[in-house]
This record gives C-alpha cells, sequence and structure tokens, in this order.
C-alpha cells in the first residue's frame, strides 16, 4: 500500500514541468487524458492489472508520456514485474532530468528488489546529491541507501542455507504457516488457511523421525479465524491471537487454551492490561513460563508495531507489558517475536532496521548486563530482496524453520508451506537440554498430577521454573546446559522432595536428564505407621564449608519443611545430620551434630513448638553412598528429617 501511496506522489510534479523531449499530462489528447484518470480510478480501487492496461493503451499512442510511463513503472513494482518497472523508470530518467528527483530513488527501490545492490546505491546517492537538506523525501532515502549498503555486504558474503520442506504430510495445497514446537520436539502446532478460514493443526513426530499426517486441533479451533500461536515448552499450554472475536477489546487479542486429560479446551480472554483496543498478536512464550514476548502497536511504542514483553504475576495473569527498547524497536515495524529455550536468544523480523528486503529476520542476544544487544542481520539467502516472516528455532538449535511461498507458480495465489534448514553456527542459541520427570506415590507407584515441580539455579533463592505434572505425573522443563539446579516437588498430603542435579556433560535434547521421583504419603493413624518410612533428604539445604553455619541458598527448602509442619500440626520430626569420612570420627559427629541443631534452630526461631522438634548427629557411620570418590562423598554429606511419632 506504501508504493501505492507513492504512486499517487508522482502525480504532484506534473504541473511543474515545462514541456520538452516528453509530453505531461496536459499534453496529451482528451481521450488519453481521460484513460489516465480511469487508470488512477481503478489504481484507487486496488484494481492494478486493470490500472496498468488504460496506462499501457496510452503509451502505445504517446510513447513519451513522461507521468504515464513513471506510474505504470510504480504499479510493476506494486505487481512484482520488477524488470519491466525498472524499465520504465530508466526510460522516464532518460526523458528528462527534472523528473528525477522523483524517479531516481524509485528506479533504486525497483533494483534493491532485484538485489542489484551496486546500482541501487549509486541511484540514492544520486537523489541525495540533488536535493536539499529539507526535502520531504530525504530521511526515507537516507534510509534506502543505509539498506541498500549493508544488502550488498550480506549479498557479498552468503552464509549456508539447504531449505528443504518439512514434509507432504504437513504441507498441502493451503497454506500452512507459522510452526510451534513442545520443548522435546514431538508436538508441531500449526495454522492452516483454506480459503480464508485459519484454523490450528497438529502433528506429532513419529519414531522414524517423519510427521503424522495434520489434523485438527479440537477444543480450540472456532467458527472464528485463529493464527498465529505459541505452545508451551511442556505442550499443556496455548497462547495465540484471536482477531475480532466477540469478547476482544480491539482488531486482534492474546487467548490461552489448555490441555487437561488428553483434551484442549479452557479458551479464555487473556484480558488487561495485556490485551488493549489496539493490534497485540504473534506470542512467544519463554521456555520456564515467566515472560510472554508478542507484537503490538498500542501507544508508547517507537512507531508502527513494536515488540512488547510482560511478565507472569503470582496468581498466574501478566503484568503490565513493557517496551523492549529501541536496540530492538525501530520507527519502522518490528514483529514476529521468537525468544529461544535458552532465554537469551531472541528472533524477529523488521522493516527498519538495516537489511534485504521488505522484512528481514534479524537476531539479538542478552548481555551479561540483561540488556538486549544490537540486533544482527541473520544473513543471505536466509533473508532476501522478498519479505521474510517469522523463524522457529529447535531446542537444540540446530534446525531452523520458516514459512516460504518460493514454489509459487506466477499469476497464482501464494501457497505458503513450512520448510527447516539447518542453521549456521554463529546464528545458534546457546545450548540447552531439558528435565523430564515422572512423580509417583512411593508405596501404590500411582502416578500423581497436578505435583508442583520447583526449580532454582543453584546458588540463587528466586525460582527459575514453577510447574505442574501431568495427568500421568509426567513434567518436562527445559533448563540452560551447563548449570546447577535446586529442584523440590510437593503434593498435598505428601512429604516433599528434593533433588540437586548438574546439566551438563552427556546431556541433550536427545538425552535429557531424566528424574523418577517418589512421594511418602503423611501417615494417618496409630502408631506402627512409621515403620520402614526412609528419611527424606534435604538435598538443597546447604552450609560453609566444615562448618554448621547455613547458607542463604537453604532458606526455600527451609521454609517449605517450616510450611510442612504448619500445614499439619501433629507431624514431629526428627532431624538428622550426616558427614563423609574426611577428618576423624568425633570431629566429623560433631559437625553433624551442630548442622542438625542449626535447622532445628531454625524452625524453632519460625514458632515450630520445641516438642515437635528433636536433633541428631550421626558423623560418617551411615553412608548411603561411596566415599572413594567425589559424587559419593557429595551424597553422604547430608541433612535429613525423619517423622517421629
Amino acid at each position: 500500500m506504501t508504493r501505492t501511496l507513492l504512486a499517487f506522489c508522482v502525480l504532484c510534479f506534473a504541473g511543474l514541468l515545462s514541456a520538452q523531449d516528453y509530453q505531461t499530462i496536459k499534453d496529451l489528447d482528451r481521450r488519453s487524458q481521460k484513460r489516465f484518470e480511469e487508470a488512477k480510478s481503478f489504481m484507487r480501487r486496488q484494481q492494478i492489472e486493470q490500472a496498468i492496461g488504460e496506462l499501457t493503451g496510452i503509451l502505445e499512442k504517446n510513447p513519451r508520456a513522461i507521468d504515464v510511463r513513471l506510474l505504470r513503472g510504480q504499479l510493476q513494482s506494486d505487481m512484482g514485474e520488477l524488470a519491466l518497472a525498472e524499465q520504465d523508470m530508466e526510460a522516464v530518467l532518460e526523458m528528462d532530468e527534472t523528473y528525477r528527483k522523483v524517479a531516481v530513488y524509485q528506479v533504486g527501490i525497483v533494483e534493491a528488489r532485484q538485489e542489484k545492490y551496486a546500482e541501487a546505491v549509486a541511484h540514492f546517492q544520486q537523489y541525495l546529491s540533488l536535493v536539499d537538506e529539507d526535502d520531504r523525501y530525504r530521511g526515507r532515502v537516507e534510509k534506502y541507501l543505509q539498506k541498500a549498503t549493508v544488502a550488498a555486504e550480506l549479498l557479498a558474503n552468503p552464509v549456508p542455507f539447504d531449505p528443504v520442506s518439512i514434509g507432504a504430510t504437513i504441507n498441502t495445497a493451503g497454506k500452512e504457516y507459522l510452526p510451534s514446537f513442545s520443548a522435546d520436539g514431538q508436538l508441531l502446532v500449526y495454522t492452516v488457511n483454506y480459503d480464508g478460514q485459519e484454523d490450528f493443526y497438529y502433528s506429532v513426530l513419529g519414531e522414524d523421525g517423519a510427521w503424522s499426517e495434520g489434523q485438527p486441533l479440537q477444543g480450540v479451533n472456532t467458527l472464528e479465524n485463529e493464527g498465529a500461536q505459541n505452545i508451551s515448552a511442556d505442550g499443556r499450554l496455548l497462547i495465540f491471537t484471536g482477531c475480532d472475536w466477540p469478547d476482544s477489546y480491539g482488531s486482534c487479542d492474546l487467548y490461552y487454551a489448555q490441555k487437561k486429560n488428553g483434551q484442549w479446551g479452557n479458551l479464555r480472554h487473556a484480558a488487561t492490561p495485556l490485551n488493549s483496543k489496539h493490534w497485540d498478536t504473534q506470542p512467544s512464550l519463554s521456555a520456564n513460563g515467566e515472560y510472554l514476548y508478542f507484537t503490538s502497536n498500542r501507544p508508547g511504542g517507537f512507531g508502527g508495531s513494536d515488540i512488547w514483553r510482560s511478565k507472569r504475576t503470582a496468581n498466574g495473569g501478566w503484568g503490565a507489558p513493557e517496551n523492549l527498547g529501541e536496540t530492538i524497536n525501530t520507527s519502522g515495524n518490528e514483529q514476529s517475536p521468537f525468544l529461544h529455550a535458552d532465554g537469551q536468544t531472541l528472533y524477529f523480523a523488521s522493516d527498519a532496521h538495516p537489511g534485504l528486503g521488505d522484512y528481514d529476520i534479524f537476531i539479538s542476544r542478552l548481555s551479561e548486563r540483561g540488556e538486549w544487544q544490537a540486533p544482527k542481520n541473520i544473513g543471505y539467502p536466509i533473508n532476501t530482496a522478498a519479505g521474510e516472516g517469522a523463524l522457529v528455532v529447535s531446542l537444540d538449535g540446530q534446525t531452523a524453520y520458516y514459512t516460504t511461498g518460493q514454489n509459487t507458480e506466477k499469476g497464482q495465489p501464494l501457497n505458503l508451506d513450512i520448510y527447516k534448514f539447518g542453521l549456521y553456527e554463529e546464528a545458534r542459541p546457546a545450548s540447552v537440554t531439558y528435565v523430564a520427570g515422572t512423580v509417583r506415590d512411593a508405596e501404590s507407584k500411582k502416578p500423581l498430577a497436578e505435583a508442583t515441580v520447583e526449580i532454582r539455579i543453584d546458588g540463587q533463592t528466586a525460582e527459575f521454573a514453577s510447574l505442574n505434572t501431568r495427568e500421568d505425573g509426567s513434567f518436562l522443563v527445559v533448563l540452560p546446559a551447563g548449570e546447577n539446579y535446586a529442584l523440590e516437588t510437593e503434593q498435598e498430603g505428601y512429604l516433599f522432595y528434593s533433588d540437586r542435579f548438574e546439566l551438563s556433560g552427556d546431556f541433550t535434547v536427545d538425552k535429557p536428564y531424566e528424574l523418577e521421583i517418589e512421594l511418602q504419603k503423611i501417615p494417618e493413624g496409630e502408631a506402627g505407621i512409621l515403620e520402614g518410612k526412609e528419611p527424606i533428604v534435604l538435598r538443597n539445604v546447604l552450609f560453609e564449608t566444615g562448618s554448621a553455619a547455613l547458607l542463604s541458598v537453604s532458606e526455600p527448602e527451609l521454609n517449605r519443611l517450616y510450611d510442612l509442619l504448619v500445614r499439619y500440626p501433629d507431624l514431629k520430626i526428627k532431624i538428622n545430620g550426616h558427614t563423609d569420612d574426611v577428618g576423624d570420627d568425633q570431629s566429623n559427629l560433631l559437625l553433624s551434630e551442630n548442622r542438625a541443631k542449626a535447622v532445628q534452630e531454625y524452625l524453632l526461631e519460625k514458632g515450630i513448638a520445641a516438642e515437635r522438634l528433636s536433633a541428631e548427629g550421626f558423623g560418617e557411620t551411615r553412608p548411603i553412598a561411596t566415599n572413594d570418590t567425589p559424587e559419593g562423598r557429595r551424597l553422604n554429606r547430608r541433612t535429613e528429617f525423619e517423622l517421629r511419632e
């Protein structure tokens, strides 16, 4: 539309011209003038082919009609007939220099769209040399020049790119676009457009590595249009865009759907402050569920559409969105954000950052200070002179997915399909993997649904991720590789479980860290029920080396133990301390006793009655692993509690 409007500007110059070796509109016969007005009428109604037909008829009789040729060139550009557009505009430039201020940068635009960037640079520079500093188009052309200069550099340094279709079970005669994957790569959700109706489809990855035939996503699809979705890492939450729905605030709003008992449903409007009366769309959920990135043209941005983010609140809603700032957003349009599961690599599309086409794909990474760094163009030929849209990257960072209509036949509707390609190393995100686990009843071995799983990065007290188990007791959470983690699991009526682990070495997407967690029921009834019960190891209660001084990172787990005692006021516990075999027996015994008493004292200070608590140290006398390895000694250095009568 912008280019079409620009064509009208061409006409503004006609009255300023004196007749030379060309014809202006006023120099034409009345029949040709009428046809010119008819062409403009067709153009206003977006009947471009009819407009071009009228202009061609005029030029057959009047080949030196400069206004007509310039307008036809512009409309041919709008239709993608770039070579013909270039011919018309070059002809205009040959007729008279007076028109160069109008046509010279337009031929540059057409050249840029044909990837003739060096020629485009020359024409943009020529235009800037012909106009004053206050020229109305100067700023626009300066941006064109910058983009063409960058584009020439990108074209001269192509990146590896070999796209292939995702498969015939997904790509059909309809339009398929905007793919989204669960963290384990087993579930694909995407948008399908048949005859203007947008719905969601899903596919499951088979053992042979092929995707199953796409099926409608029942429970989410409606008679309205749904699109631009993102599925959570565990595959249980779908955030999507609904446009012109009965309860929407504006043209497009964000909505939710949940998967329970194997069925999708519980559709609901995201409400304020996430949604507004403006355009809110294209969600991307962080892997830990803490942040939601999306596109909006709401006030407070930098111009056009911007990328915003909202932080999840304690009650499960979303806080007031914040703009990602001028490093990411420009006076143009930024859209299609995709935050990789590493939490620090953002892919997005922009029509204003320097690139090759209308929209290019860019990468930005978080600095150590938590600030987004200057975006980098992902490179040619991933980006081209045509517009590129959303890019999605697999959990392992090896494969990228995008939508293209590269096989569209001339004159036929755009047949969008989903393609994949190996992402070159410099554009890959940080290494991540995922933890997959199952929570069960320790006695019956039955799975426990809706058990709470909380994970913290070692050394931090704030949660990195919090989630609930599925109906089958399973859970999945994406975590950055190379970190140590603390995990705690609890369920009403059960004693909690804690663990510590490191995601390094051989843990990859194909080989995740797996946990089998068993929770002990809190006993009810008379004496004897405690027999055979294993102590609960407080794996995230830590002390200073060789000391009974509690580290601050112990507080979340100690508070969890306190909360347990508050919820079940009849419970009495004994706190046990243990060491490895390093050092002499007596020192180890004393250290273990003091550490057990430190936990006891913490609970006493928070108000737990003294008669409900006891403490004992066992030194090195009760190892649960060998003391011959560092890992074994680490396991033996532990604090635990057991229920007592």
